[in-house]
This record gives structure tokens, C-alpha cells and sequence, in this order.
């Protein structure tokens, strides 16, 4: 892979894409992760004049919050930083029909979540909140919504459906983690962002890989190659099977199905 000429393609891409739906730019959710730093930065160079990166913390590692803010600086984004954490908050306990304070789980149950951080369906709920911000200030600006998904966690499902995967545009969607690494190396991306663990921050240490039991060092080689040890190439092809309705379009029972074939009325 020609990083340069990768380069060249997406922001071209880019740039024909967003004129085509009639805006003005894009507006990029500023993770501190090398994936959404390459987007930006892909973003900035399409659209001197008409990016903006939102940095959108919600019980989020304050490093991310400063990386995310160097990034920033090192290609001269403009950002607004909206702290999502008293949304959240205010959410959680409604969702759980737990009373806020309360500690002996009233709710049927429901109330688990508030103490396990882990808890998928709770921590879902952050990616979808950024995706709602995003599209705020998308509307209000006429851009598109620029994801930072790449082609590896598009492959196996791993990314929030209405959260991060809900986007316009996916302009890294092609390039697996290890190409998007080399493409950060060459716009720059500081190197402690490059060479850190990817986490979509859901909890405290969770990271990708952990979480899809397998390393993008082996994901990307099956992706590419096929080649993989038994075990990984099934575990990625579960992964995608699980995920299936991540990439479709919801389904709509047919016509047949519901007896209203052309012949009838």
C-alpha cells in the first residue's frame, strides 16, 4: 500500500462525496484514537475550511480527552467539547426504573446495570449519545457526519449500531487497522496515539481486541489473506455472523410472505 496515494484517493473521495449531497463539510468525533485522528486529519486536508471535531467525553479516560485535544492542535482542527457524562447519567437511572441513589435493585433487575460498568446495553448508550451530538452540529453547519470505522471492525461487527457505525460517510471503511496504521504514520499522527491500545472506551481497560478475543494482527491477515489458525478464522466468522444486522438495512418481510404478490390486491 501506497500510503500517499491512498491519501490522495480518500480526500478526493471525500470531497466528491460531500459536494454531491449538496453540504459544506464534515464534522468528526475526536476519540484520541489513532482511527478518528486519521479521519481528521484526512478531513482537514479535503476541507481546510470545513471540519469540525467534536470531543465528546463521558466517563471517559482523561487521556483520551488529551489526546484527542492534540490531534487537534497538530492539524489545526477547530473542536468543540461537549461532556456527554451528565446526560448519561441522567439517562441510566430512567432506562433502569431504578430511583437515582436507590441500592437495593428495585426494578425487577433492571437496576443491575448501574452498578456493572460493563454492561453492554448501559454502555452502548455513550457511542449513541455521540452519534446524536453529531448529528446536531451536522445539521446545524450542513456537513456530513464522517465515521471512523475502519475495514477491519466493519468486518466482524465491532462498532454500535445508531452509535458510531450510525455515520455518513466511513472513509477509512476499506483499509484494515494495520493499513490505517501506516496511513497515520504518514500524515503524522503523533506516535504514543499510534502505538496505544485501540479502545472504543465503553469502561475502564476494556480494548477491541480484548473484547473481540482475537488480534487485529490475526483479523487483518484473515481479512486479507484467508490464511488463519482454525480457531481465529472461526471466531471471525461467528463475529460477522452475529453482526450481520449491523450492515443491512432493517429487514422487511416480502411480499410473498405476506400474501400480497403482484396478482393480488
Amino acid at each position: 500500500m501506497d500510503p500517499g496515494e491512498v491519501s490522495a484517493r480518500i480526500i478526493k473521495w471525500l470531497v466528491s462525496k460531500v459536494r454531491d449531497a449538496g453540504a459544506r463539510g464534515v464534522v468528526v468525533g475526536l476519540s484520541g484514537g489513532i482511527d478518528s485522528a486519521v479521519v481528521a486529519a484526512l478531513a482537514k486536508r479535503a476541507f481546510p475550511e470545513g471540519v469540525l471535531g467534536l470531543i465528546m467525553p463521558c466517563h471517559s479516560d482523561p487521556e483520551d480527552v488529551k489526546d484527542a485535544l492534540e490531534v487537534a492542535g497538530v492539524f489545526g482542527i477547530p473542536t468543540r467539547r461537549i461532556d456527554l457524562t451528565p446526560v448519561y447519567d441522567a439517562l441510566l437511572p430512567v432506562l433502569s426504573s431504578v430511583p437515582a441513589g436507590s441500592e437495593d435493585g428495585a426494578g425487577g433487575g433492571m437496576g443491575e446495570s448501574l452498578c456493572n460498568p460493563t454492561d453492554l446495553a448501559a454502555a452502548n448508550i455513550k457511542p449513541r449519545l455521540r452519534m446524536i451530538t453529531l448529528y446536531y452540529f451536522a445539521s446545524k453547519l450542513n456537513y456530513l457526519v464522517a465515521g471512523t470505522g475502519n475495514r477491519s471492525e466493519l468486518t466482524v461487527g465491532y462498532f454500535t449500531k445508531h452509535g458510531d457505525g450510525g455515520v455518513d460517510l466511513l472513509p477509512i471503511g476499506s483499509l484494515v487497522k494495520t493499513q490505517v496504521r501506516k496511513l497515520a504514520e504518514f500524515l503524522g499522527i503523533p506516535e504514543h496515539i499510534r502505538i496505544k491500545p485501540p479502545t472504543a472506551g465503553l469502561w475502564k481497560g476494556q480494548t477491541d481486541e480484548g473484547e473481540m478475543g482475537i488480534s487485529y494482527e490475526e483479523l487483518d491477515r484473515y481479512i486479507l489473506t484467508g490464511q488463519a489458525s482454525p480457531e481465529v478464522a472461526a471466531r471471525v466468522r461467528e463475529l460477522a455472523r452475529r453482526s450481520e444486522h449491523k450492515r443491512s438495512l432493517p429487514a422487511i418481510p416480502g411480499l410473498d410472505e405476506l400474501g400480497l404478490g403482484r396478482d393480488r390486491v
